[in-house]
């Protein structure tokens, strides 16, 4: 339920992120054979061929692929009307027998000192691979999308422009990935430029410890899963209402007050 009226107005007067944002894409779960070969291709695309990454040799057939597939859950951002694959994110998912923990957790020293307290080892899973499409990401440079700005930006300029909606969608994605998994924590090694895009839409997450080289430079992070959510619905909820799917993947917090949320410097 709203909290007041005034939750009332602010969710009333940002339906048009919501509807806009569905009437050009739709998240679906790579849980086909077929459809996980449609995530391995972009990934391909992405960490083979434009950043080099990965070595194209080690992954035939334009699939990019690894031994953690089998323990991931797999997410596609599919544009309506072109049917396309927009971008695509993996969820790695807890395995105690594992050799290997979460590759975030084995490149940062910081993470692995963290430990349980933050990290519980049943329910945390590590965000992974997460690509946009080439196609897409010109698309969205040349102004083709519609944008989300700034609280008080003027929307009329587009060099305010600070996320596309395909980034919405994997976020989305993730959360669905994670409610179906009983995933509770979140870790990852994210891009610097990533990460201050998804801080200003309130998306907040800790940072720990130095850069890591793994994939280029990226930032060891971790959350709550329901302190992450907790914080989006304070801060922007246009945000959490396309993440959330207005609610239907994770219930709104009934006061976000009891919630321990607290946002990472």
């Amino acid at each position: 339920m709203l909290r007041s009226q005034e939750d009332a107005g602010l969710r009333e007067s940002h339906t048009s992120l919501y509807d806009i944002y569905n009437s050009y894409f739709q998240v679906v779960q790579a849980d086909t054979p077929e459809l996980l070969r449609e995530a391995q291709r972009l990934r391909y695309q992405v960490y083979c061929l434009e950043n080099e990454f990965e070595d194209p040799e080690a992954n035939p057939e334009g699939l990019e692929s690894d031994e953690l597939d089998q323990r991931s859950r797999h997410s596609l951002l599919i544009h309506r009307e072109s049917g396309l694959v927009a971008g695509t994110v993996r969820l790695i998912l807890p395995d105690p027998q594992a050799a290997l923990a979460f590759p975030a957790v084995e490149t940062s020293e910081a993470l692995r000192e963290h430990g349980p307290r933050y990290l519980p080892a049943a329910t945390t899973g590590e965000i992974s691979r997460f690509s946009i499409s080439k196609d897409f990401r010109r698309r969205v440079e040349d102004g083709c999308w519609p944008a989300i700005y700034e609280q008080d930006a003027d929307p009329r300029q587009a060099n305010r422009r600070i996320l596309p909606h395909i980034t919405l969608g994997l976020m989305q994605g993730l959360v669905q990935m994670s409610v179906e998994t009983n995933v509770t924590h979140w870790c990852a090694t994210v891009e610097t430029p990533l990460l201050r895009l998804l801080k200003r839409l309130g998306i907040h997450f800790h940072s720990v410890g130095p850069l890591v080289n793994y994939h280029g430079w990226r930032q060891p992070v971790y959350n709550c899963v329901e302190d992450v959510l907790a914080g989006i619905y304070e801060e922007r909820p246009e945000v959490w209402d396309v993440i959330t799917a207005r609610g239907r993947l994770f219930q709104a917090p009934a006061r976000v007050a009891d919630v321990a949320f607290s946002r990472a410097g």
